[in-house]
């Protein structure tokens, strides 16, 4: 007949295996950090740029071009909007940046129109990363931004 375990014993082979338990893995990688959905980091990028954007035309309207001001608004609907359908891409990334960024260039309205054409032309190879939802809202935002490249003043 088998002897009953004494307490000690019980403790003693507890503590073992829980030496054990922790080594088991010991030489595994630590798990990756999840990586961010694509959407999300495609509406960050849109968030990000259109901020930029509507900095240019804040500089010019502080300067005097008060004609600009219809630009800019329209600028602030589509980030209010990105942020409204996207409240998750608005949070800060997990990793910030560790340099200062850079000086905002000079800004005349040969840039804005630069910038407005090029944000434009970038919107339809941003289509096939989104879900129809933010497919529209890229096209609309697209749209307006070629618009605003031909229809800005040639003169402040």
């Amino acid at each position: 007949m088998r002897r009953p375990m004494s307490r000690r014993a019980v403790i003693t082979s507890g503590a073992a295996l829980a030496v054990l338990a922790s080594g088991c893995g010991a030489d595994e990688p630590p798990a990756a950090p999840k990586a961010e959905d694509p959407e999300q980091a495609l509406v960050r990028e849109l968030i990000a740029g259109k901020e930029h954007t509507i900095g240019l035309y804040t500089a010019l309207i502080t300067a005097g071009a008060v004609k600009l001001e219809p630009f800019r608004r329209r600028h602030e609907e589509h980030l209010a909007e990105l942020r409204r359908r996207h409240p998750r891409a608005t949070a800060m990334p997990t990793n910030p940046p560790t340099t200062a960024p850079s000086p905002m260039p000079k800004v005349s309205l040969a840039r804005l129109r630069d910038v407005e054409r090029k944000a434009a032309a970038l919107r339809p190879r941003q289509l096939g990363d989104a879900s129809p939802a933010l497919a529209q809202l890229i096209a609309s935002i697209g749209a307006c931004e070629a618009l605003h490249a031909l229809s800005l003043p040639k003169s402040a």
